[in-house]
């Protein structure tokens, strides 16, 4: 793709840009998607409302919503969650990447870290598996509280009518709503889960990613497609990054969406309960096709609109920074 002047004048964009691109992006996803992350939470709390209760299935699941609009109940925390979740990943990502990328480029000024279709610098396996490591872990753990209230409006254990009701019964958990009394950190059940979950997720995503976008998908991308090239790669290389990282992480998504449907407190007494149910193993794994579509599909329009916005020149006008070097 044609770079603007300001990237060829070795000027990148603040971090202001990065949130805004980010928040966008996980917007757009989040209410697009939530179909899927909803019936992805039906299907795996089945054995939470009735043990003789008839397997479930997508298709039974849907046949239970009254109307189409069901389908995105949940989608203003699910929204929050993702939009602020997205901008702070994005910006705490480009951040780790810049400066890490700058500090080696102080080094041996010989690196070439530009990569072809993107803004971000091109790293090794290692330090991209770690930075993705460390800004999914702050930003999953700013975003628990919300990701907890998500997971509750999309199950049909509770019939919360608004954000302030789902606050509110969180907050009385573990009282069961009886007494005044409540805790703080019934908004961060299942902490340890979800982040045993999205920073492997997130560390082996941007590894994958920089990999597919950087070796690989270029080399079956033809030249013809002209600008339209770095979105075909990028998302492309989202899509597949996206899809090899759930597979590997989809038992952690099971056990987080125990732990936030229940008072269980422990991640193996969680695991030992959904392996000893009514499908053994399978259970880990209960959910994975509508993760990985909602995953695939999420990673390819998340990351396609944020490294276009990041380049588009509206952001190198609004925010470029004068004197920085380009990432």
């Amino acid at each position: 793709m044609s770079t603007t002047s300001n990237q060829k004048n070795g000027k990148s964009p603040d971090a202001t840009a990065h949130l805004l691109a980010g928040a966008s992006a996980g917007l757009v996803s989040a209410v697009t998607l939530q179909p899927f992350d909803l019936l992805k939470t039906r299907l795996q709390q089945q054995q939470l409302t009735s043990k003789h209760e008839v397997r479930t299935s997508v298709a039974r699941e849907l046949k239970k919503l009254t109307e189409i609009k069901d389908l995105w109940r949940g989608t203003l925390p699910s929204t929050l969650r993702t939009s602020i979740g997205a901008g702070l990943y994005f910006t705490v990502l480009s951040k780790m990447r810049t400066n890490w990328a700058e500090y080696k480029s102080t080094k041996d000024s010989t690196l070439n870290l530009k990569s072809g279709s993107s803004v971000l610098p091109k790293l090794t396996p290692v330090e991209n598996l770690t930075t993705g490591f460390l800004a999914r872990a702050l930003a999953g753990y700013i975003t628990m509280p919300i990701t907890i209230i998500k997971t509750r409006f999309e199950s049909n254990l509770y019939n919360y009518n608004s954000m302030y009701e789902g606050i509110q019964g969180i907050y009385l958990d573990d009282n069961k709503g009886l007494t005044a009394k409540g805790s703080i950190r019934n908004f961060f059940k299942g902490s340890l889960a979800t982040l045993v979950r999205d920073c492997p997720y997130a560390g082996l995503y941007v590894l994958t990613y920089e990999m597919f976008k950087n070796d690989f998908i270029p080399v079956l991308v033809p030249q013809t497609l002209g600008d339209n090239r770095s979105s075909v790669i990028n998302s492309s290389a989202a899509v597949l990054a996206a899809s090899t990282c759930t597979t590997i992480t989809a038992p952690f998504d099971a056990i987080k969406t125990r732990l936030q449907l229940t008072n269980e407190t422990s991640m193996v007494k969680a695991a030992k309960t959904l392996i000893h149910e009514d499908g053994g193993f399978r259970n880990l794994f209960r959910g994975l096709s509508l993760r990985l579509g909602r995953k695939g599909i999420s990673a390819g329009i998340s990351w396609c609109i944020y490294e276009e916005l990041i380049k588009s020149s509206f952001v190198q006008k609004k925010f470029i920074k004068k004197d920085a070097p380009m990432s």
